[in-house]
């Protein structure tokens, strides 16, 4: 993996782990309010954060090392 694309790689992890935290913080939001819809939202924008790190960690894994 070149610099460039291993570079590229953490920026990405660290995106999906905001996205993660930004849902989880809805959840949270939405729990404490008694705001169904805003807990709704979160809890989804978690789930897309973790499978978008699921997909990024096969992602690696398949490309071949340089």
């Amino acid at each position: 993996m070149t610099v460039n694309a291993r570079i590229k790689s953490i920026v990405r992890a660290v995106k999906y782990k905001a996205q993660e935290t930004r849902g989880r913080a809805k959840q949270t939001a939405g729990k404490a309010t008694g705001n169904d819809r805003l807990r709704r939202e979160g809890k989804a924008e978690e789930l897309k954060s973790k499978l978008n790190q699921f997909a990024k960690r096969i992602k690696d894994a398949i490309k071949p090392n340089r």
